[in-house]
């Protein structure tokens, strides 16, 4: 019964068959190699494999061209050499490129500032710091081990008046000299470090003192705690993956505007502007976690405000801002109104084609809350007075886990607060000196002139 199967399968017609294989992946082709001589000679049809190569390593037919071998040849040399990063090559390989194409667009400075490791290397930097690094996270190092430390940043940067962060993405050294064994950040490996304000985004190697494996965050001390070592947490991934290839598709895709050749952070909703007659009004948010905390409950956003003239304005039409009011809303519904001359001190006039563009900022004692508004301008021509709306906008504290030193248990993500409000307009305010890593205090005001 056997040797009649394997006749029939061997005198199987090769169209059928090559339709059928044409559907199957890379480790069941290797499989019907291992079947009878007839799968054998079916599998190893090139353009079988050619599929594979630019599924798994995206490769082309100019790279065939280069090399001057067969798919199967390429497939088999780019797994001896990847085959452990298979699940995740592709995906990283497609977001780095794009990523330099923009860049290359962009701010083609940062392009240079990438760097490439070997295989060897993570191998040692494993040896160095006694844990297993995740396979995404060396993929992504095989193909640029980060970034030469320099300003601006690849991971973003953030501006507010004398306040500035940017964000280097680390090569594979630098972090591992920065790996954390300290009660609090056991087993957490930088990713990213500002000189500025010397703030990282860390990932969890290992799920101790009630992290995640892999979970990457911003730390945030504890103000309240006794103990020094109480670390709360703002969670920005829970996977390498996600968090590059979800910051590389906001960059692209303008979602974070490139500004003085620099990718800032801030997110605007497409939906979040407002048009009075000729003027359109627009809001993008940010987050900033070096100057928040969670005890106590203190939360920091930026948001940036675009106003502009339709270019087909009538020139009798020009207009300048008087004042401002903001309806400020906090987690609890709770309402605060706040009333002033100018933005940030300012008093700009708008003419057809004309954008006015400034950032400030504003702090809660709950994790979100959202603001709107209004300005008030009047027309050079004949001082007629109007109102400019400004649309609601939403700002959202990202999730965030305690410290188990406060806790006693694994920690929690972030529910809203109860506490009574301190949330401000900051159009004016003083200006405080507070470098590093040293969090403000709950204030009604912010610590920064904007």
């Amino acid at each position: 019964m056997a040797a009649s199967t394997e006749l029939n399968l061997e005198m199987l017609p090769s169209d059928p068959l090559l339709l059928i294989f044409s559907f199957l992946d890379y480790k069941d082709l290797f499989s019907c190699c291992m079947v009878n001589r007839r799968f054998r000679e079916v599998s190893t049809h090139d353009p079988l494999w050619k599929r594979q190569c630019q599924k798994y390593w995206l490769l082309t037919e100019t790279d065939k061209a280069t090399h001057k071998r067969s798919w199967k040849h390429l497939f088999l040399n780019n797994y001896v050499d990847l085959g452990r990063y298979i699940d995740h090559y592709a995906t990283l390989k497609k977001a780095w490129d794009d990523l330099k194409e923009y860049l290359n667009q962009k701010c083609p400075r940062m392009i240079i500032s990438l760097k490439g490791v070997k295989d060897d290397d993570l191998d040692a930097v494993e040896t160095q710091i006694g844990c297993k690094l995740p396979n995404d996270y060396r993929c992504s190092f095989r193909i640029h081990n980060g970034q030469k430390l320099v300003v601006p940043g690849l991971m973003g940067s953030m501006a507010l008046s004398n306040h500035y962060r940017s964000e280097d993405l680390l090569d594979i050294e630098t972090a591992a000299g920065g790996f954390q064994q300290r009660k609090g950040l056991q087993q957490c490996l930088p990713l990213t470090f500002c000189f500025h304000t010397g703030l990282s985004q860390y990932m969890a190697l290992e799920s101790v003192e009630g992290r995640h494996q892999y979970e990457i965050f911003y730390h945030c001390p504890d103000q309240m705690a006794r103990d020094p070592s109480a670390i709360d947490m703002f969670i920005t991934g829970s996977s390498f993956t996600e968090w590059f290839t979800t910051y590389v598709e906001n960059v692209i895709n303008g979602g974070y505007p490139i500004i003085r050749d620099q990718i800032f952070r801030y997110v605007h909703d497409k939906s979040c502007v407002a048009k009075t007659g000729d003027i359109s009004v627009s809001v993008s948010t940010a987050f900033l976690p070096e100057l928040s905390s969670v005890h106590p409950p203190h939360f920091f956003f930026t948001y940036r405000i675009r106003i502009e003239m339709s270019k087909d304005a009538l020139p009798e039409n020009a207009c300048k801002l008087e004042s401002r009011y903001w309806k400020i809303t906090n987690g609890n519904g709770n309402v605060e109104e706040v009333q002033g001359p100018g933005v940030v001190g300012e008093f700009p006039e708008l003419r057809p084609g004309k954008v006015h563009e400034y950032a400030s900022c504003t702090t809660f004692s709950t994790t979100s809350g959202y603001m709107e508004g209004h300005y008030t301008f009047h027309r050079l021509k004949n001082r007629e007075v109007f109102n400019v709306t400004i649309p609601r906008f939403h700002m959202v504290c990202p999730p965030f886990r305690k410290s188990v030193v406060r806790t006693g248990s694994t920690g929690d993500v972030s529910v809203p607060w109860n506490d009574e409000d301190n949330s401000t307009d900051t159009d004016e305010y003083e200006d405080t000196d507070r470098g590093g890593l040293e969090i403000p205090p709950p204030s009604g005001r912010c610590p920064r002139h904007t």
